[in-house]
């Protein structure tokens, strides 16, 4: 993708800055962020910068391709209750639809927006798209709600919607993830609690698995949706999963340290918790040629290189 205007909503989080500064290199660059759990820190000077709710009118939709990764984050709807879910349709449906919305208008066609695969349950076998879903949490109801919605907005107007269902998003608290604290994934977390000397706290025995995938594979596989025009749902994983324990003793080998975790009582509701996950990437790889390109062993690496500067 070059020489387009794109907006990234959510874009100074994680994963949406991460892609904004990724496609600024070649493209007009707007992110959007109401700064819930993002910071502009995160954005290079070449991306443009709006403090925005995905709920507001007027927003700067007047773009080529609309990349929707704002979301309220799932951990956030169960600790608030009502106000949590209320809160997070919202943001996750109505936001949504909105923004979309406002990009068709404007002539917006290209629309990839993040789905996720916590509505597959738990599963030790690779995830398919076409397989039986449920929403279990208010979360996954949402993001099911949005791909309801994808459907509507390809079949009512013809938008190529593509929704990507993430597994384990992970970069390092040197990365874009330190502003999220207990939010980020469990390699940053370790990873930073090892190379300060801490144990890693790990909920249960730690047997549980995650497909875990670098965010340098998932903004490539963001732009290769958008680069194809697919509509339709396609995850973004790797097809590999590694236990908390595993990756606790994979950390401890890449910085040289010999810390034990400490194990705790898992506070997640068991029916909400997903103890295992692995994706079956292959229709996104069919469709655009996409692979993961970044080993586990080589993203553990990149976690922990800068504690060893």
């Amino acid at each position: 993708m070059d020489g387009q205007r794109v907006l990234v909503t959510g874009g100074a989080g994680f994963i949406g800055s991460n892609l904004a500064n990724h496609l600024a290199a070649d493209n007009d660059v707007v992110a959007i962020d109401d700064l819930y759990l993002g910071t502009p820190t995160n954005l290079d000077d070449a991306v443009e910068f709006r403090e925005a709710s995905v709920l507001d009118d007027d927003l700067p939709t007047d773009v080529d391709c609309l990349f929707h990764l704002a979301a309220l984050s799932s951990l956030t709807m169960h600790e608030q209750s009502i106000e949590g879910l209320r809160e997070g349709i919202r943001v996750n449906v109505e936001g949504f639809a909105n923004t979309v919305e406002q990009a068709r208008q404007d002539g917006c066609e290209t629309v990839v927006y993040a789905s996720t695969s916590s509505i597959y349950g738990d599963r030790t076998e690779p995830s398919p798209e076409d397989m039986p879903v449920e929403a279990r949490t208010g979360y996954e109801a949402s993001k099911l709600a949005r791909e309801r919605y994808a459907e509507y907005f390809h079949n009512r107007h013809g938008l190529a919607m593509a929704g990507l269902r993430f597994f384990s998003v992970y970069q390092g608290y040197r990365g874009a993830e330190a502003h999220k604290g207990e939010y980020a994934n469990i390699v940053a977390q370790f990873a930073d609690d090892l190379a300060n000397g801490e144990a890693p706290l790990i909920y249960g025995d730690g047997s549980h698995t995650r497909d875990l995938t670098h965010v340098e594979d998932v903004v490539r596989g963001i732009e290769a949706a958008a680069d194809h025009r697919l509509t339709g749902v396609y995850n973004l994983g790797t097809g590999s999963s590694y236990s908390a324990n595993e990756i606790v003793a994979m950390l401890n080998e890449e910085l040289e340290t010999d810390i034990e975790p400490e194990h705790t009582e898992n506070p997640i509701p068991e029916d909400v918790f997903v103890s295992d996950t692995m994706a079956d990437p292959s229709k996104m790889t069919r469709a655009t040629g996409w692979e993961p390109a970044i080993s586990f062993e080589e993203g553990i690496e990149k976690v922990c290189a800068p504690y060893k500067d």
